[in-house]
């Protein structure tokens, strides 16, 4: 048998459970590279996955503590998915991907991980970026440093024309 070797993996398993809701709580820190936020607007943002499916995974979040729409104004709405839109633009300048997934999980039985707190998911996809390491190992690689990714997507969503 080989041995993969992951051990940024370790933090997360050691790490202290946030009670409180992690997507309320990281955009009042005022720390956003260490919390990866990378874009802000009046009613939401743009943080990377800390444990991505790929490279350059991101996530638009309102700032209205929600699981599903409900309570989120029209204007928020919007801008959910002007964000999203605007985000896309921006991945495809800093990577240029094939395409993308794009989702919502709502409840856990759906996949959502943070089920307490509405976002969604934005994917970079490649041709052949899921290769035997996912199918057999269960495992992925990431190309690149979350911190590196973080600097190269952080002036392109501050810079563009946004939405």
């Amino acid at each position: 048998m080989k041995t993969l070797w992951a051990p940024w993996r370790m933090e997360y398993i050691l790490s202290a459970k946030e009670r409180e809701c992690l997507f309320c709580v990281k955009p009042k820190e005022n720390n956003d590279r260490d919390n990866l936020i990378l874009y802000r607007s009046e009613h939401v943002y743009v943080i990377m996955n800390k444990y991505p499916y790929n490279n350059g995974h991101l996530m638009v979040v309102p700032y209205f503590h929600t699981s599903s729409f409900d309570g989120l104004s029209d204007t928020a709405l919007s801008e959910l998915m002007k964000i999203t839109k605007y985000s896309v633009e921006c991945l495809g300048k800093a990577f240029n991907p094939e395409g993308f997934n794009i989702g919502i999980n709502f409840g856990e039985v759906a996949g959502a991980g943070i089920e307490e707190h509405m976002h969604i998911h934005i994917v970079p996809r490649w041709a052949g970026d899921t290769s035997f390491m996912t199918v057999l190992g269960e495992v992925r690689v990431i190309p690149e440093h979350i911190l590196e990714t973080y600097d190269k997507l952080y002036p392109i969503l501050n810079s563009l024309s946004s939405p």
